[in-house]
């Protein structure tokens, strides 16, 4: 069974789908794609933030947005 996520990969997940036996398809954006795909996360992230609905689910949600913040740095 295939699964396609058209998402960034993060936390070296190519790594632990191999490790587990599976197969992990994906490209290498150039940087104004990469970029454009930051801009689309960071939006993600922010409105997660602003939805959370709990003051543990808000930190973890202010960490990932601090991870893209991070990447786009």
């Amino acid at each position: 069974m295939k699964k396609e996520f058209n998402k960034l990969v993060r936390d070296k997940i190519p790594e632990i789908i191999l490790k587990n036996g599976g197969i992990a398809e994906y490209q290498i954006l150039q940087d104004e794609d990469y970029i454009k795909k930051l801009d689309d996360k960071l939006l993600e992230e922010c409105k997660e933030v602003l939805n959370a609905k709990s003051p543990k689910n808000k930190i973890e949600e202010i960490a990932d947005l601090v991870e893209v913040l991070g990447a786009i740095i």
